[in-house]
């Protein structure tokens, strides 16, 4: 049996993935929970007792993101197979997170089925990377803008408030306004709209 253990801020997307991974014979879903740092913790709980098990993580969640939550569990576990969900699969994070050593990278809207084998996959010491993702990623280029600043200009093309921008980012509006200021510093434009618009025409978010 392959220990699996996920992390998800959305509830019902964590349940029903558990219950669909459940299914499969091979696949043991020992943990569900909802964000980086319980992860951690039940990764750490587990011990090294047994066989090496795989994280399936969101990149986004409240607190530490998928890919800062990968790295620690290597840390806690060398070789511990971890792959990133997500429903943003921008270029800049599929870099960050394979230089993390994250091996596997896919959208959300993978099947399960798709999900579980490559879950076996990355148990096995092997890598996957959506296809499609990949493409996208070669083709933009290497980004000058951090995580962090991508996602505000993300909620930001919308011409959301930066309230609204933070809430949806997790972050104080302080912050999200010194992201922003950054990302339009580093973009050469005078507001959020237009370094949201020039990001995306760059494919940065």
């Amino acid at each position: 049996m392959i220990p699996v253990f996920l992390a998800d801020d959305e509830t019902l997307v964590r349940a029903a993935l558990a219950t669909m991974l459940g299914l499969e014979a091979d696949l043991e879903v020992v943990d569900h929970v909802g964000s980086g740092e319980e992860l951690i913790a039940a990764w750490r709980g587990r011990g090294g007792s047994g066989p090496v098990a795989v994280a399936v993580i969101d990149l986004q969640m409240p607190g530490i993101d998928g890919i800062e939550t990968a790295i620690e569990l290597q840390r806690l576990t060398p070789g511990a197979g971890t792959l990133i969900v997500t429903s943003h699969g921008r270029p800049g994070y599929l870099k960050r997170a394979l230089a993390a050593g994250v091996r596997g990278f896919l959208p959300k809207t993978t099947s399960a089925a798709t999900l579980a084998e490559v879950i076996r996959t990355v148990h096995r010491g092997g890598r996957y990377v959506d296809p499609e993702l990949a493409a996208e990623a070669i083709s933009a280029g290497d980004t000058v803008l951090t995580a962090r600043e991508a996602d505000v200009l993300e909620y930001a093309i919308d011409g959301a408030p930066v309230e609204d921008i933070a809430r949806r980012a997790h972050l104080s509006p302080g912050t999200t306004r010194n992201y922003l200021s950054s990302a339009m510093a580093k973009l050469g434009v005078s507001n959020r709209y237009e370094a949201a618009l020039k990001a995306r025409e760059k494919g940065w978010i």
